[in-house]
């Protein structure tokens, strides 16, 4: 499935019915009096969130949505049927900016929530609203209002307890795979991943949702790698799993390089709860070797240092272990 985080719409509701100026005509009564009744509402387009959607590829396609409009009141008092609604679903964790794609309107943080876009014009009034002791057939009437239209953005941040970040190649996609039901792409290349995979996985009867960020290069806090659009994925997270490939010529610089790029775009971000994981232990067959890499990188770490093999159902089940302890 293609993937969009980020999508400009057109919602217009529906306007209201007119009123009717109608009046009673029946056999044998010469001067029936006023029978017009009100239009109906118009409807309303109306946001709603859906867990099992993963993208706004949708909006792509059909930029423009529009609700019913409210049918028009008749003789015999009879209101106008109201316009239907236009519900359009999102994804778990889209966000509902104005024209400016600055200010936020509606955050959806729950599956259900429904935001109302576009409200639907109110219905006109019959003239048998306006009639009364001094006006006994009046030929007043209203017409409906207008349904309310909008430019607006919506924007897809992923919500996942554990955002799983590191450097192009790290192995992210392939402990996501191993650790969930997901099916990321996998290569032995760079930028494999391009767009966030989301998984979800179970230990302990508790579900843990992981986030499978691309790869993060220098400059990506100024867009660099379509870098931005990933680091707003992880602002959601709980936590942040930090990969890295222990074969890499230097550990220290490999895991400096993204805590930089996450605290030159937030402050906050970077100071998230971290579990940091040297993958690719097997790769390393001197254990002795294996070891010191272990002990030399861990001096200059803050946060927790953990080692796998994604190829190891051990290392997984432990990791699985681990994981619990950062998304409470």
């Amino acid at each position: 499935m293609k993937f969009l985080d980020q999508v400009k719409i057109y919602v217009k509701a529906g306007n209201g019915g007119d009123g009717s100026p109608s009046f009673r005509r029946e056999k044998y009564i010469e001067f029936g009096g006023p029978d017009g009744g009100d239009g109906g509402k118009g409807g309303s387009v109306i946001l709603k969130a859906e867990r099992n959607l993963n993208t706004l590829i949708d909006f792509r396609y059909q930029q423009h949505h529009k609700a019913k409009r409210g049918e028009n009141g008749s003789g015999q008092n009879k209101t106008g049927k109201n316009g239907d609604d236009k519900v359009l679903k999102v994804p778990l964790g889209t966000q509902v900016l104005e024209e400016d794609n600055k200010t936020l309107i509606f955050d959806f943080i729950r599956a259900g929530e429904e935001f109302i876009a576009a409200s639907g014009g109110k219905g006109g009034l019959g003239n048998a609203r306006f009639k009364s002791s001094t006006n006994r057939a009046p030929r007043k009437f209203t017409k409906g209002l207008m349904g309310e239209e909008f430019t607006i953005w919506l924007q897809l941040k992923s919500i996942a307890d554990i955002g799983i970040i590191g450097l192009p190649n790290a192995g992210k996609s392939s402990l996501l795979a191993a650790l969930t039901n997901a099916n990321p792409k996998i290569a032995n290349y760079k930028f494999t991943t391009l767009n966030p995979n989301l998984g979800v996985t179970k230990y302990d009867n508790k579900e843990i949702t992981l986030a499978d960020i691309p790869g993060l290069i220098e400059g990506a806090h100024k867009g660099t790698g379509l870098g931005i659009k990933f680091l707003k994925h992880i602002e959601r997270c709980k936590s942040l799993l930090h990969l890295i490939d222990i074969t890499s010529d230097d550990l220290i610089k490999s895991y400096r390089q993204i805590k930089n790029e996450l605290r030159k775009y937030s402050i906050k971000l970077s100071k998230k709860n971290e579990l940091v994981v040297l993958n690719k232990i097997d790769l390393v067959e001197n254990k002795k070797e294996l070891k010191k890499i272990i002990r030399d990188f861990s001096k200059n770490v803050k946060s927790e240092v953990f080692t796998i093999s994604t190829f190891k159902k051990d290392s997984i089940s432990k990791i699985k272990s681990k994981l619990l302890n950062y998304v409470s």
